[in-house]
C-alpha cells in the first residue's frame, strides 16, 4: 500500500483540493478532499488527472513524423507514403517501434491506448507462423512500454471504394486482409486478453468492407467494442452514396454494429441524420484533432454529436503530435473556429474526454477515474513551468502540454517519474527504431 496526498486532483465530481487517497493492489482506496496529509505520504505538488486514454492510434504513422507535412497533396497522396512504411515492417521491427511509440505515449501522460491494428501479415499477403504475430509484438510492446492496450484487430476485405463498386486489394493491402469475415474471425479468437491488454474489433471502413459483409462481421463481433474509420472524407461519402445510395453510418447502422460499444473514429463528414443514429445508439465518437487538420480533412461536429447524446473521445491516429493536451485542445478550438463562440464545451467535458470516456470505449469500464475501487492510473501535472506557471489548477488543460507531465502510475506502478520513463531514454529508442524501419528490407 502506497498514500498520496496531493494538492489539486480531478475527480469524477471536478476538481478538488488537498486530495489523500491510497494505491492497494493497484487499485485507488480511501479517495477524500480536503484531507491532511499523514505521515509517510507521498506528497505531489501539481495537478493530479486521471490516466489520459489515446483511443485511437497507429503506431506504426509515428514513422511519417516530420516526412510528410511540407509537401502539399492530401489525405490520399499522404496515404501512398503511409503504406510505403508498410513494407519495411516485420514483428521484431514492428516491436521495437510500437515499443518507443507506447513509452512516448507514457511520457505524454496516456496510460492506456486504443491501437487500430491492420497490419497482420507479411508483404504478399503471406502468413506468418504464428498468424498473430503482428498483434502480439504489439501486446508484448504496451507492456514493456507500461501502458495498456486495446487491441482494436481490424477487418479488411477490400481495397476500396468507387461510385462502380469496390475495388481488389493491392499489393500493399494484401498484408491487411484475412480474406474473409471467417478467417478474420478465426484469427482474432486466438488472441486472449490479460491484465493489461483487451481484444476488441474494428471495421477498417465502409471502403474496406463490403455491405453483404457488414451483417456477418456484426455478428461475429456482438459483445466486442467496436471501432471504425467513419466519414474521414468527403471521398468516402460520395463514393458510398454513388454505390449504395447511403452514407457510411447508415450501413453500419443497417447491418446493426451501432450500439454503446460502437466508436466511429473522425466522423468529420456527417449528416444531420448520421448524427442523430449515433445518437439515438448511445455511440462514441473519436475526435483526433491534430491528425484532422494535419490531413486537411475538415472539422467535425463534436459539438452537435455531443449534444445529440453520443460520447466523445480522442485520439492521436498518425502521431503527427503525441499530446493528449493539444487533442483536447484542439477539440475546443476547432469548435471555437467552426462557431465563432468560445466555451463550446466545459472543462469537466473535456476531461472526460480524454481520461473516462476513451476507457470506456476501449473496453475498461472501471478505468479514468480517480475513484475507489478504480484502477490506480494516474497523471500529476506540474504547475510550476514555463507553459503552466500561473494557471489556474481548473485550467491546466488550457496551459499544459506534454513536457510538463512529472509522473505516471499505471496500475500502481510507477512508469514516468520525474519526467522520466522507466525504460530510459526514449528519444533514443525512436531513433533506433526508427533507423531500424527505414533501413529494413
Amino acid at each position: 500500500m502506497t498514500a498520496y496526498w496531493v494538492e489539486h486532483a480531478w475527480l469524477p465530481t471536478g476538481l478538488a483540493t488537498e486530495v489523500r487517497f491510497e494505491v492497494v493492489d493497484g487499485r485507488f482506496a480511501g479517495v477524500r478532499r480536503r484531507a491532511r496529509p499523514e505521515p509517510g505520504d507521498v506528497r505531489l505538488h501539481g495537478v493530479l488527472l486521471p490516466g489520459l486514454a489515446d483511443a485511437h492510434s497507429h503506431a506504426f504513422h509515428r514513422a511519417l513524423r516530420g516526412r510528410t507535412h511540407g509537401d502539399g497533396g492530401n489525405f490520399w497522396t499522404w496515404r501512398e507514403q503511409m503504406y510505403a512504411v508498410t513494407r519495411h515492417l516485420d514483428p521484431d521491427t514492428y516491436h521495437a517501434l510500437a515499443r518507443a511509440v507506447f513509452a512516448e505515449m507514457a511520457l505524454a501522460g496516456i496510460t492506456v491506448v486504443g491501437e487500430f491494428h491492420y497490419l497482420h501479415h507479411e508483404a504478399g499477403g503471406r502468413r506468418y507462423a504464428d498468424p498473430n504475430a503482428m498483434g502480439h509484438a504489439l501486446v508484448e510492446a504496451a507492456r514493456e512500454a507500461g501502458v495498456r492496450l486495446t487491441l482494436l484487430d481490424t477487418c479488411y476485405l477490400a481495397g476500396g471504394l468507387t461510385g462502380d463498386g469496390h475495388l481488389p486489394l493491392d499489393d500493399v493491402q494484401e498484408r491487411f486482409s484475412d480474406g474473409d469475415i471467417d478467417a478474420w474471425a478465426s484469427r482474432v479468437a486466438a488472441l486472449e486478453p490479460d491484465a493489461t491488454t483487451r481484444v476488441g474489433a474494428a471495421v477498417h471502413s465502409v471502403r474496406a468492407i463490403p455491405r453483404d459483409q457488414l451483417k456477418p462481421l456484426a455478428e461475429v463481433t456482438r459483445g466486442r467494442h467496436v471501432h471504425a474509420h467513419v466519414s474521414e472524407q468527403p471521398g468516402e461519402n460520395l463514393a458510398t452514396q454513388m454505390f449504395y445510395g447511403a452514407t457510411p453510418t447508415r450501413l453500419l447502422a443497417d447491418a446493426g454494429l451501432l450500439g454503446e460499444r460502437f466508436t466511429a473514429v473522425h466522423a468529420t463528414h456527417l449528416t444531420d441524420d448520421d448524427t442523430a443514429l449515433l445518437g439515438a445508439h448511445r455511440a462514441t465518437a473519436c475526435f483526433c484533432p491534430t491528425t484532422e487538420r494535419d490531413l486537411a480533412d475538415g472539422i467535425g461536429p463534436a459539438r452537435a454529436l455531443a449534444d445529440a447524446g453520443v460520447r466523445l473521445t480522442l485520439g492521436s491516429d498518425q502521431h503527427a503530435v503525441i499530446d493528449m493536451f493539444e487533442e483536447v485542445r484542439g477539440l475546443e478550438m476547432h469548435e471555437r473556429l467552426a462557431s465563432n463562440e468560445r466555451g463550446r464545451f466545459t472543462v469537466d467535458e473535456l476531461m472526460r474526454a480524454a481520461s473516462v470516456d476513451g476507457y470506456r470505449s476501449l473496453g475498461w469500464s472501471e478505468g479514468g477515474t480517480i475513484a475507489d475501487g478504480g484502477p490506480a492510473d494516474f497523471v500529476l501535472v506540474r504547475t510550476d513551468t514555463v507553459n503552466t506557471a500561473g494557471s489556474k489548477a481548473g485550467q491546466i488543460l488550457y496551459s499544459a502540454t506534454r513536457s510538463d507531465v512529472d509522473l505516471v502510475v499505471v496500475g500502481g506502478e510507477v512508469v514516468v517519474r520525474d519526467g522520466q520513463h522507466r525504460l530510459g531514454d526514449v528519444a533514443a529508442l525512436l531513433t533506433s527504431s526508427l533507423a531500424a524501419v527505414r533501413e529494413h528490407r
